[in-house]
């Protein structure tokens, strides 16, 4: 794709996969150079493999929006909160496919090439795959600080967190998101840029990894009282636990990949982890398809949902 200025890795890649590369920053020239210096091959997957985890995880995390809205039961601040993360994963599936019909576009000459339309498309594209990041970070934050809430503040929770505070705290983290994610496409040549976007996915584990010792300590000092709380409380927790597991591994080394080429475009040994970067893009995709198993396999409620869904015609 084109080298608009977005967070665009410096890797360039074939026309049909390029999309994700216009993430990372407009370092085009100094990946050359980088790969000149490496022996690796860069990884080429199928664009196919793109399309299809991408047409399933907004179809996926479709199903979690309209299993939520669809049963008044399980329109809760908790689900809410998973909500939030679904459309993050959905919006990060959605722009590989818009970036797949532009791409299309231009190739089949109905854009003109680098003109003010592609650029600006471009742009608003680039926008929402660094929304999907920062959705996914302040949702995973949110579900962590409500689990926190419903473990030790169980007989509170229902007071201090209640549906329209979940409401209105997922509106600020949004707009907050929105604004911050413009503002990263507008200014993604800059290194401080750079660093802010890669410094929020650190300062997230760090939060949450703040909530977890606090959590482990009061356990400890509660034990008895923790035993007696409801099996779902405690279930939350752990589908929270693996929630964050997959999220560190499906985009931690894209974000390393943003780091590394920054910092050491030219180094041999980072061109050659860079020269893996379609399979890093294809990590982030399957983020966005394995997290509603993780909804259904941990969440009873969430589960049946699905299966009215899906089964509704015969049922009824």
């Amino acid at each position: 794709m084109t080298g608009s200025s977005s967070l665009r890795g410096r890797v360039q890649a074939p026309a049909q996969a390029a999309e994700m590369q216009r993430i990372l920053s407009a370092y085009e020239n100094s990946s050359d150079t980088a790969r000149n210096h490496s022996d690796c091959p860069r990884v080429v997957l199928p664009e196919e493999v793109f399309f299809t985890l991408s047409m399933a995880g907004v179809l996926e995390n479709l199903a979690v929006l309209l299993a939520v809205v669809k049963n008044k039961h399980l329109q809760s601040p908790m689900h809410f909160f998973i909500c939030s993360l679904a459309i993050s994963d959905m919006l990060g599936s959605l722009y590989k496919i818009l970036e797949n019909i532009l791409i299309l576009l231009r190739n089949t000459g109905y854009l003109k090439p680098r003109g003010d339309f592609e650029t600006t498309a471009d742009d608003v594209i680039d926008s929402l795959f660094v929304l999907s990041l920062l959705g996914s970070i302040f949702s995973l934050s949110a579900i962590a600080a409500d689990r926190y809430i419903t473990i030790f503040h169980s007989l509170q929770y229902h007071s201090i967190v209640t549906v329209r505070r979940a409401l209105v705290t997922l509106t600020v983290l949004w707009a907050l998101c929105t604004g911050s994610g413009i503002t990263m496409v507008i200014f993604s040549h800059h290194i401080p840029t750079v660093l802010t976007f890669t410094s929020l996915f650190p300062l997230m584990l760090v939060f949450i990894l703040c909530l977890y010792v606090h959590m482990f300590l009061l356990a400890r000092s509660h034990a008895r009282r923790i035993s007696t709380l409801p099996r779902a409380n405690m279930r939350g927790a752990i589908t929270l636990t693996i929630l964050l597991g997959v999220f560190i591994v499906c985009w931690a080394p894209f974000v390393l990949h943003v780091l590394l080429m920054t910092f050491c475009p030219d180094n041999p040994y980072c061109a050659c982890y860079m020269s893996l970067f379609q399979v890093n893009g294809m990590l982030i995709m399957c983020n966005a398809v394995i997290d509603p198993f993780i909804y259904a396999f941990r969440s009873p409620e969430l589960r049946e949902a699905f299966k009215k869904m899906i089964f509704c015609r015969r049922c009824g």
